[in-house]
């Protein structure tokens, strides 16, 4: 019997305890158990999420990530899903978590297409996409699984909007990175993209310019290209003449001031090619091109000593 007493009094003081433990807990009928009504979802999704933007708005950005996320997870199909997404955004952009806010940005167009955000959504990729592209060090969660997120972020921003007001600008500056990663020929159909999908816009010009750069930019690779700083001379020179106002025009020329010192260097080169195997007269005709064509530059100067030296030993 005392047995029996002790044990119901062991019994007793669990649940007591157990009470105590909950004195801010309901009995739910519904679910026939204890609920901490704090961590229980509104009865419908709008009252979820206005619960859920007061938290953002007193700018309690962890209370309101669970809000929000226990919107998503309660009421997925809900209209307030795509807001509720759109906010986690927010949290993350306002914690600059640049990336983290990117991708939860994205899954908005990704999943509520019809949402009236996307406007504003495509705007705020396109803000972040030139952060990451001027290098400006941003927090981010973790190690970004991309090694260069303006592109990948720019990229988004023309297939979200192909024909939106910011697609061209995005267009050209996902030119522009993959260009500052020497990755000329993808640049270069990045650029020819502009021209082609969108010759109204004011980028235009400016893509063929960068369009010649990169021309230029594999001519001076390791080993001379003759043929891409032809093509490179002939686009610059082509600019020059339809934008013969406009400030890049100058930096053309000084361009083709270069590509033509190439040249003239890589005929003089040749020339002294054939010097060294005695085909004198070989070598002077490449001397002689040097200086007709290129008469400012030091390779002029230098053929003429050649050919006069060459000339001492007959």
């Amino acid at each position: 019997m005392k047995l029996l007493i002790s044990a119901l009094f062991f019994t007793v003081s669990i649940l007591l305890s157990a009470a105590a433990g909950y004195s801010f807990w309901i009995w739910s009928p519904k679910s026939q158990k204890l609920v901490d009504p704090k961590r229980q979802p509104q009865p419908n999704p709008q009252e979820q999420l206005d619960s859920a933007k007061k938290l953002f708005e007193a700018k309690e950005y962890d209370q309101a990530r669970r809000e929000f996320n226990r919107l998503l997870k309660v009421y997925p199909r809900s209209a307030e899903a795509a807001d509720a997404q759109y906010y986690l955004g927010l949290i993350e952009e306002a914690a600059d978590n640049l990336y983290e806010a990117y991708l939860a940005y994205q899954k908005v167009i990704d999943k509520y297409p019809f949402s009236e955000m996307i406007p504003d959504i495509i705007e705020r990729e396109y803000k972040i996409a030139e952060i990451f592209m001027s290098g400006q060090k941003r927090k981010v969660l973790g190690v970004l699984p991309v090694e260069n997120p303006a592109i990948e972020i720019f990229s988004k921003v023309i297939e979200n909007s192909t024909y939106g007001p910011l697609a061209p600008a995005a267009q050209y500056k996902l030119g522009l990175m993959l260009k500052s990663l020497a990755r000329y020929y993808e640049a270069e159909e990045a650029f020819n993209k502009v021209i082609t999908n969108y010759p109204g816009s004011e980028w235009v010009a400016a893509a063929k310019y960068q369009i010649a750069t990169c021309r230029a930019a594999v001519s001076r690779g390791p080993e001379y290209d003759q043929g891409a700083a032809k093509e490179a001379k002939e686009k610059f020179q082509e600019f020059i003449k339809d934008h013969p106002d406009a400030a890049l025009s100058k930096e053309a020329q000084k361009n083709i001031d270069e590509l033509k010192a190439k040249e003239a260097e890589a005929k003089f080169n040749i020339g002294r090619f054939y010097e060294k195997q005695g085909e004198y007269e070989a070598a002077k005709i490449y001397y002689n091109d040097v200086i007709k064509n290129y008469p400012k530059s030091s390779w002029a100067v230098r053929s003429l000593e050649r050919i006069k030296i060459m000339e001492n030993r007959k």
